[in-house]
């Protein structure tokens, strides 16, 4: 399988963010908080029900560009990294304050830690 961040495994609109904000699965530490929800098939046009990732890193959390963008460059790239280990879920990450000054492989271990969690906690769910 080949391992990309294309459109199809992104959150693009409002309303795919909001469904995930509405009743999250929560995973949070001391870098990161991800929210997770199952995908729902029949509302989602998409035909491949893999999962997919919606970014919110604040200005509030990282008041420079450039460490916005490196905290979103490592989650996609854990992302991709580990997406054929995930089920069928919608996913969006917000960074915590302590992120922008975090080292990378710190930033990978955390994912890593959700990505289990996440994993886990749906596979228990028969998503």
């Amino acid at each position: 399988m080949r391992a990309c961040f294309s459109k199809h495994v992104r959150l693009l609109k409002p309303d795919e963010f909001s469904r995930v904000f509405k009743n999250p699965v929560r995973s949070s530490d001391r870098y990161l908080t991800v929210l997770a929800v199952a995908r729902d098939e029949v509302k989602i046009e998409n035909s491949d029900f893999g999962s997919r990732l919606g970014l919110a890193i604040s200005k509030k959390n990282a008041k420079r560009a450039v460490d916005r963008n490196r905290i979103k460059r490592l989650i996609r790239e854990s992302f991709r990294q580990n997406q054929q280990n995930l089920p069928a879920i919608d996913l969006v990450i917000m960074a915590k304050p302590g992120t922008k000054s975090a080292k990378n492989q710190q930033i990978f271990q955390s994912l890593e830690q959700h990505w289990n969690k996440l994993a886990k906690n749906f596979k228990n769910q028969d998503v």
